[in-house]
Formats: structure tokens, sequence, C-alpha cells
């Protein structure tokens, strides 16, 4: 820790409640009265099954989505629309606004795709329904707001043979939330950006509700639940999201599986009680930040455990019997000196004392299937590890603290990087992009800024998107691609921030917290650096809805099949 930096250490100290909206003070006092009533909340260290009592984890039925899904499975099944007269639905679930479903029967097996025709060129969004069907459901996605949409569909039989038509399909206009928030792009090279057949820029905020944009910056989608940092396409092409079901409900609460047209597939709950472990802020969840999907299906959460240490433990929930079968405790992996020594500490004075503590605050995990191995960042020790999930053993450590403040234990885990290669500080984001042998190439946010390692002498200075490669026999990093540095301080931002490597090279790059927070500038580049999009949203102050991540996703992806049968 810097102890001589009166500026840093207020940035570490308050980095937390920077990404997190202020509630109200009622909101506050139920906080305060919720963690006085537990017990664990001055211990240092649990048990694993004291910790998942405290996520207290329940599935939750959602009966007003079931009795939509009963309506349009009986409209299947019913067949009285046919493909002159189709059944259109805007908004078919009410969390969705931009997206429609239509419903019709054939008498013989056809393919059904659809082009929702865009106002300029490379803004058409192209689908296409899986498989020979006669019951025809067709999810479309991507229309735009306060418009008489033309939807060209085509039907094609098994012997190629095709009928076309255009559907109108009007919608409403904006709501006022995002209509708030200025949109202006001043970048957009839609030739050389990674769009795809139906790809859109997802905009997900720290709080309130996300939306998606496409080339041009028009909103193309937008999602009405309010949700809380977690985006996640599943592999079976549906989203988790962690939502207030509820805008007026006092925290965010209830981990949700839906898809693009706002369905939801399954709900869960979590404690009340624990999550507002910073009395002052709603955004200390027991769910926060990161999730990641294991092969097995099962979802690795980035939680609270209850203890008065906060964000530094991760929890496996089984989706299919809503149960946790796993935790890790960080406190029981890493050194005891790095939490009873840290200084970055909530809020205590109105948290009654409690003596809550941040001190590693993990903003990411991201799991290898090959290897079962996970990558995390923890931004309050500027560090990024890779560990093995089942062993718990650590692979690697890249950070700036000297190895003499590590015990004799983790040395031969640091990374010795090359020269001119960076320390990342604050950072977010990270992911393996490709593995080679014992060579991985990681991709990962780097805000810069030395919370209380990182890299002091350019702190502050700029934010970057950054690649580097890791030789993990040899225990070497070497940076290989950077974006950022140029852009200087103008584009320096203290908390919040991705990178994502696009299917063409590109890299995507949100500086969600621009200028203190009053803007977030989303912008993509080739592999030389040539900017090809650049998007700036203003923020507003008062609600504190910074984009924290930015995605550039597949809004009908591969793997969806949507049957509202099932």
């Amino acid at each position: 820790m810097v102890k001589s930096n009166g500026i840093l250490l207020a940035l570490a100290m308050s980095s937390f409640m920077l990404t997190t909206p202020v509630v109200m003070l009622h909101e506050q006092s139920k906080t305060v009265l919720a963690q006085k009533k537990n017990g664990n909340a001055k211990k240092t260290k649990l048990s694993d099954s004291q910790i998942i009592k405290n996520l207290g984890v329940k599935k939750v039925a959602n009966p007003s989505n079931d009795a939509l899904t009963t309506k349009y499975a009986n409209i299947v099944k019913g067949q009285q629309y046919t493909w002159e007269n189709p059944y259109i639905k805007v908004n078919p679930y009410e969390n969705s606004p931009l997206t429609a479903l239509m419903i019709f029967h054939t008498d013989q097996p056809t393919k059904i795709s659809y082009r929702v025709i865009g106002k300029t060129a490379n803004t058409t969004i192209k689908n296409e329904v899986k498989g020979y069907q006669t019951n025809h459901q067709v999810p479309i996605v991507g229309l735009y707001a306060g418009y008489d949409n033309s939807v060209e569909v085509t039907m094609t039989d098994q012997f190629d043979n095709k009928q076309t038509k255009t559907v109108k399909i009007k919608t409403a206009n904006l709501p006022k939330w995002i209509k708030s928030f200025p949109i202006n792009v001043t970048v957009k090279d839609k030739t050389k950006m990674s769009l795809g057949s139906n790809e859109l820029t997802v905009l997900n905020r720290t709080t309130k509700q996300t939306f998606a944009v496409d080339g041009d910056g028009e909103v193309r989608w937008y999602y009405l639940r309010w949700n809380e940092h977690i985006f996640e396409q599943l592999n079976n092409g549906h989203i988790l999201l962690f939502n207030k079901i509820k805008s007026g409900d006092e925290k965010y609460n209830m981990l949700v599986e839906t898809d693009y047209l706002g369905r939801v597939y399954r709900q869960f709950s979590f404690d009340k009680t624990l999550g507002g472990s910073y009395a002052g802020t709603a955004g200390l969840s027991l769910v926060h930040h990161d999730v990641a999907e294991m092969p097995n299906g099962n979802w690795l959460l980035t939680v609270d455990d209850g203890s008065k240490y906060v964000e530094d433990t991760i929890a496996e929930l089984n989706p299919n019997t809503g149960k946790i079968v796993k935790v890790i405790d960080f406190k029981k992996i890493f050194p005891e000196s790095m939490y009873k020594k840290s200084k970055i500490k909530a809020n205590d004075n109105t948290s009654s004392g409690l003596g809550l503590m941040d001190w590693l605050h993990i903003n990411t995990i991201d799991y290898d299937a090959k290897t079962g191995n996970i990558l995390l960042s923890a931004r309050n020790q500027d560090i990024i590890w890779s560990m093995n999930y089942q062993t718990k053993k650590i692979n690697w450590i890249f950070t700036s603290k000297p190895a003499k403040e590590w015990p004799s234990s983790f040395h031969k885990y640091l990374l010795k990087p090359s020269k001119g290669t960076k320390y990342p500080g604050g950072q977010h984001g990270i992911y393996l992009l490709k593995e080679t042998g014992s060579k991985l190439d990681i991709l990962l946010y780097d805000n810069n800024i030395a919370v209380t390692n990182g890299d002091k002498k350019q702190s502050g200075k700029f934010s970057a998107a950054t690649e580097y490669q890791i030789d993990t026999k040899k225990k070497t990093i070497k940076q290989v691609w950077s974006y950022g540095k140029n852009l200087g301080k103008q584009n320096f931002t203290e908390v919040i921030g991705y990178a994502q490597r696009l299917n063409n090279g590109n890299t995507l790059i949100n500086f969600g917290f621009k200028n203190t927070g009053k803007e977030s500038n989303i912008i993509e580049v080739d592999a030389y650096g040539n900017q090809v999009f650049n998007l700036t949203i203003t923020n507003s102050p008062k609600d504190m809805t910074y984009v924290y991540r930015t995605y550039r996703m597949q809004f009908y992806p591969d793997n969806y099949v949507f049957d509202a049968t099932k």
C-alpha cells in the first residue's frame, strides 16, 4: 500500500463505491439492521457448509412468465395461424420491447429465415430458425423503436422452393431512461467492424437496464428488468443476468436465465440480509461482478460469503438442482497477511463498525474447459492468477508485489515479465484468448491505477486493453499488444472497463468510467490500432449507471432453439 499518496489511497478505498449506486437512507438502515443479525459477520473464515447456508439459494417460480409460455404453446398447438395470416406478438414476454414472436403452421415441413431491414447499410439483422418444421415459432430480435419495421420472411421447403414476404411490425418509442443518455457515434466504418449477420453491441451498465445498439449506434434491443453487472451468454444461447424483479426492490437478488425475447427459463434468489455488506450501497450483492459457465452446465459465481470480508469467494451453482455444490474462499488460499493487513475497507462508519473489508475484490472469473483451470482478476490487489479449479493448486501469479513480500512457498508461482511488459493495476475482464502448448494468450482491461501494487509510476496516466502471452513452463510473461496509451489521460478510468477480441481480429474496448464517470466511451480498433467504431454515451451522475462492460453479441446464437411448447 502506498501510504504517502493520499489521493491514490482514497481512490482505492472508494473503488467499489464508484461502481455502485447510493441507496436511500432508509435502505441503509435496513442493511445495518440485517448485518447486526448476521452472527458470521465478525468472523474471518467460515466453513464451506456455512457459506453455502449464508448464500441461501432458492429456486423461484415465475407464474406470469409461465402463463405466457402456456399461451404461446396453445397457439402453436392450435395451428389456426398460417403463412398467409401469422400470429405476431411484440414484446411477447413483457421484458424485451424490441422483439417479436411469430407463430404459424404449414402443411409441409419448411425452414424459416428472416431479415429485419436496417435503415442504413450493414444494419440489417439476419436470422434463421434451425431445421424444417410445420409448427413455426420465429423469435424476431433487433427491431427499431418507434418504427414500422419491415421484416422480410423467407420460407424454404425441402426441395429448396422459396416464398418470401414482408411483414410490418410496429414498435413503441424508446423509453425516457434511454433517451436521457445521449449516444454519440463519431466513427462507424461498418465495412471494417465485426458485425456478422446479427451482432449488436451490448451496453451492460453497472445497474439498471441493459440495452444494445447497431453499427449506427441505434438502439435495437433493451431489457426492462433492472440488471447489475452480470451478462453472460450461455452455451444454449440463453443469457444469464442478475436482476431486480421490481425497480423498487431493496437490492439485486435474482439470478435469471432468460433469452433475448425475455422468456425466463430459471431464476434463483439469494439471501437478502447479507448482500448489503457496505451499508449505503445497493450494489454489494451476494452475487457480484462475474459468472462463468462450466462444461457440465454449472455456473461459477463471484460471491460474498457472509463473513466480515467481502468479494473474496467463488461458488459453483448447479442450475438443475438449485444447489451450491462447491465454494472456494481465497482467504484459505492466499497468505493471511494479504487480508489481515489490508487497508481497503468499506465505509465502516455506516456499517456499525463491523469492519467489512474488500481486500481482494474479485471482478473476473474465466473457466478453461480444456485444462480445468480458472483465470481470476482481483482489483484491490492488482493481481491476476490461474489455478486449477478441482485441486485449487495455483499455476501462476502476475503482480508487481515483490517476491520478498510473499511467503517463500509462493515464489515459484510468480511470473517474470519481459522488457517492456507493464504490470496491470485495478484491472478488469481477464479471459483466455488461446493456448498453444505451454503458451497462453490472455486479454484484459488495464485500468492502470495502482490500488495496492500495480505500476505506480504510470498509474493514472492512461487505461488500455492489453494482450499478454504467458509461458507457463518458463514462468514468463510478455506484453504482445495494447491499445489505449495513445489516448492518454482523457481515457483513463479509475474503475470499470472491458476488452473483447472479436471474430475478425478487432478489439472492442469499453472505457466505462471516462471523465470520472460522466461518459462511457466504447471503441473498436483493428489489429493495428485503427479505430473503426467510436461511441460515447453520456452518463447521469445522479443515476450512476456507467457502462460496466461492453460485448459484441450474436443475437440469434447458433445453439439457440426457441420452443414455447417446452
